[in-house]
């Protein structure tokens, strides 16, 4: 087997350079939806709550029960909406590893 010469071996570098930016990106990309997913859970879960708690009120008319079913429904698409971003959040090399 030869050895690499200077310019196969300065090739590698910027290539390993540029993969490590990347990771770096996607790193911080990852954390981004994270922190995102956080801010949307946190309000959605009580939005949820108060549907489901309206929901249970018996007094309801059908106009504002209907609301309720609206509000609730809307709310658990985006409940999987964010949850489909939960994938997006692991970082590569992380996925990289768990293959190992």
């Amino acid at each position: 087997m030869t050895e690499p010469n200077a310019e196969q071996t300065s090739e590698l570098a910027q290539m390993t350079a540029l993969a490590n930016e990347y990771e770096a990106k996607l790193s911080a990309a990852a954390s981004l939806v994270a922190r995102v997913r956080h801010e949307i859970n946190n309000p959605l879960a009580a939005l949820l709550g108060q549907a489901q708690l309206l929901l249970r009120d018996q007094e309801l008319n059908d106009k504002q029960r209907r609301r309720a079913e609206t509000i609730e429904s809307q709310a658990k698409r985006i409940e999987e909406i964010v949850g489909e971003l939960r994938g997006i959040q692991t970082p590569a090399r992380t996925l990289n590893r768990q293959k190992d």
